[in-house]
């Protein structure tokens, strides 16, 4: 549900004709405001109970999407969708060196996972960095949002240990929506006077990619590690992929259907071993 549900992001964000940072705090406001009425009543004992290190990691995250979002998404203006995807696609490797720093590293099965979905998704989206000053650029905004994005789930992996969804993703979409509109005000981005059509996307987006789609990985985290929801994530790229053939004609090329299957693969292997090591072990000596 949520790798379809976030897949809808760039077909969205293509078909809306409006600044992508003002759909980026468009996305995160209207979320927030969707999550109030919850968080401020049945919710609410946590933000006073949840502990100051909680919240503290739930503002962080909100900061890391923030700056997730200013980087990448003018990336995909700047340089090609492609390039902008498959070096977004980078964030499991950030993620397990993330892990690794915190003393869980991943396993041997799941360097090799990361290896192969970094990999097939770099096929899959047609991996052609440029050389411009400009091209460039937009590599390293890419980069760096694939840096923030493993940053983000690394923080909301910690945050959500002690707090629920809800509050979790208010604080954090809160937060960030704030920093993008200080973004948009100081840039001078345009953030209304929008047509029918983007206003509709832009709904879509909220109920979709981030109410459904990031708020479900969100809930993931709860009882599974950032570095697996990370390399989950990246399901969206074939999901992408498939509803912009079928909504916009983008038809996908033949020669990346390799890369779907090494993504898959890793996709797969990634998983297997996190299920593995996190079976309990039993001992043939009890009898109970």
């Amino acid at each position: 549900m949520a790798v379809l549900a976030v897949s809808s992001s760039g077909p969205l964000i293509a078909f809306a004709t409006a600044p992508a940072l003002a759909i980026a705090f468009w996305r995160n406001g209207l979320a927030t405001v969707v999550l109030t009425p919850v968080t401020l009543g049945r919710r609410r004992g946590e933000l006073t109970g949840g502990g100051r290190r909680a919240l503290t990691f739930c503002l962080l995250a909100g900061v890391a999407l923030a700056a997730h979002f200013a980087t990448w998404m003018p990336s995909v203006q700047l340089g090609s969708v492609a390039t902008a995807t498959a070096l977004g696609a980078t964030q499991p490797v950030w993620q397990g060196l993330i892990a690794a720093g915190q003393g869980r590293r991943p396993s041997t099965a799941g360097w090799i996972g990361i290896a192969l979905a970094v990999g097939g998704a770099a096929w899959t989206t047609g991996l052609d960095v440029g050389v411009s000053g400009t091209a460039v650029l937009a590599d390293v905004l890419a980069v760096f949002g694939a840096i923030f994005a493993a940053v983000y789930t690394a923080l909301g992996e910690q945050a959500r240990a002690t707090l629920s969804t809800t509050t979790y993703t208010w604080i954090c979409y809160g937060s960030c929506a704030v920093l993008l509109l200080l973004v948009c005000l100081i840039g001078g981005v345009r953030l209304g006077g929008y047509d029918n059509r983007t206003w509709a996307a832009i709904l879509a987006l909220v109920a979709g990619a981030q109410l459904l789609g990031h708020s479900m990985f969100n809930y993931a985290l709860q009882r599974t590690s950032a570095t697996t929801v990370s390399v989950l994530i990246l399901l969206e790229v074939p999901g992408a992929a498939l509803l912009a053939w079928l909504w916009l004609g983008q038809q996908p090329r033949v020669d990346a259907l390799p890369g779907l299957g090494l993504l898959l693969a890793g996709v797969v292997v990634v998983i297997l071993g996190a299920t593995r090591a996190n079976r309990p072990v039993v001992d043939p000596a009890r009898t109970d």
